[in-house]
């Protein structure tokens, strides 16, 4: 039987999987650098936080996750052209090396055989700008004033390489998995053109980055419809897309894409993390899934960007479905 570890990679290189792919399974997380800590995490339910960067963020309860609030008066970026005047802070990078010790403790305890050593690294570089903005005011940026959102992006984007060094140097992981959502469930935020022009060249030198100093594989998540930026996401060097929803006509990127990129979702929250859940609908989403994408190519999972649900059963439930049925196509 293959570890974790070599039945991932003989599924996303198309070679012998002897199961599915179960989920995040082959990814053991490690987290807490010193650079992430100086962001607290919003607490569901609590008084919002305002993070390294000056971003408040909330998160009230009945929602799946915290967002920037974006009043005017909470906005960091209020005009786009004085951006510079008005983004006064971000994450501190020049901390001590022993600040760096428990993540890397961390690290050295997990077995290199069965699992990979992952870590989650959010927002990503359209997130964090629209974590400034506002996402309205982003979009329209993009339009009204490209010079100065060029601007933006390529500071945050220097940020992210001057991050990555240090988490290369201090850690080396061996995966890195990068939230910046893409799209909402319908279409992509930018046409392909206009997503080439500013997103793409900074991820090529973020992902180049981390692929030149030892991480061996990118798996990029955005749960949202981005079927048309498939060619951009192989030029970034992804190496899986998480978070492609059904939407997305999974079978079909595979055919087209798959060996040069692999997709893990095809499983939508919306569909089987709900009040109402059911190990009926779960068990009918996850052999639908499975059944239409196929051996290679496709890590079936539910679309949220971590190994966790809204309704904290659904996880493991979809987990137990996924090795029924490889035990049925295996």
């Amino acid at each position: 039987m293959l570890t974790k570890r070599q039945n991932l990679l003989e599924t996303i290189k198309g070679g012998n999987p002897d199961r599915f792919v179960n989920q995040w399974e082959a990814f053991a997380m490690i987290a807490g650098d010193p650079i992430s800590a100086q962001s607290p995490r919003a607490v569901q339910g609590q008084p919002p936080i305002v993070d390294a960067w000056g971003v408040t963020r909330s998160f009230p309860a009945n929602v799946p996750g915290p967002f920037p609030v974006h009043d005017h008066e909470h906005k960091v970026i209020k005009d786009i052209t004085k951006w510079k005047e008005q983004v006064t802070k971000t994450p501190n990078l020049d901390v001590p090396a022993e600040a760096w010790d428990n993540i890397k403790a961390q690290a050295a305890k997990i077995d290199r055989n069965e699992y990979f050593v992952s870590m989650l690294v959010a927002p990503g570089v359209f997130e964090q700008a629209h974590y400034l903005t506002g996402i309205d005011d982003c979009l329209l940026y993009l339009f009204e004033e490209p010079e100065a959102m060029h601007e933006l992006i390529d500071f945050i984007t220097e940020w992210k390489l001057g991050y990555a060094k240090l988490v290369c140097e201090h850690v080396k992981p061996e995966v890195i998995i990068h939230h910046d959502d893409w799209g909402s469930q319908l279409n992509s935020f930018m046409s392909p053109d206009m997503f080439a022009e500013f997103i793409v060249p900074a991820f090529k030198k973020i992902y180049g980055y981390y692929k030149s100093h030892g991480v061996q594989l990118i798996v990029h998540h955005s749960d949202s419809y981005g079927a048309n930026l498939v060619p951009h996401m192989i030029e970034m060097g992804i190496d899986i897309w998480q978070g492609c929803m059904q939407a997305n006509n999974t079978p079909e990127l595979i055919k087209k894409y798959g060996g040069q990129i692999s997709f893990m979702g095809d499983i939508n929250n919306g569909v089987v993390d709900t009040p109402d859940w059911s190990r009926e609908v779960i068990r009918r989403e996850v052999e639908r899934a499975c059944r239409n994408c196929g051996k290679h190519y496709f890590i079936p999972n539910t679309t949220m960007g971590g190994p966790n649900s809204v309704y904290p059963e659904v996880y493991g439930v979809v987990s137990e479905e996924i090795d029924r049925i490889s035990k049925i196509l295996f």
